[in-house]
């Protein structure tokens, strides 16, 4: 399940996946918030918390490949935060790969992730 996180900055999404993820986390809270950030014109700066990494169903796998590629251009900064050392290392070696900056945090840094996200 994912949730959308309040208290950020302004610009800047933030989201906590609990538990496993689903298409309908993508269809009905990722999408939406989104692209009203795209609507209004500004880039993506994103906060994703994962306290631990129980998987994604097939559908959310599909739901994130599309997402990415129908939104390229518009991803500004994605911080990655999670204690979960398999996704950090994941970051690390394959961040290159998604578009715009892409940086990894642990659950003590979350405020360095946030600031992070918002700065330029």
């Amino acid at each position: 399940m994912i949730e959308l996180l309040d208290d950020l900055p302004e610009g800047v999404l933030g989201f906590r996946a609990t538990g496993q993820i689903a298409a309908s986390d993508y269809t009905d809270v990722l999408k939406p918030a989104i692209d009203d950030v795209l609507r209004r014109g500004d880039e993506v700066r994103i906060v994703l918390v994962f306290d631990d990494w129980p998987g994604m169903t097939g559908g959310a796998v599909w739901e994130d490949m599309k997402m990415g590629i129908e939104r390229f251009t518009n991803w500004k900064r994605i911080a990655l935060v999670t204690d979960v050392e398999w996704m950090r290392h994941a970051t690390s070696l394959f961040g290159w790969m998604t578009p715009g900056d892409v940086k990894s945090f642990t659950l003590a840094e979350r405020g360095a992730a946030i600031s992070w996200a918002a700065d330029d």
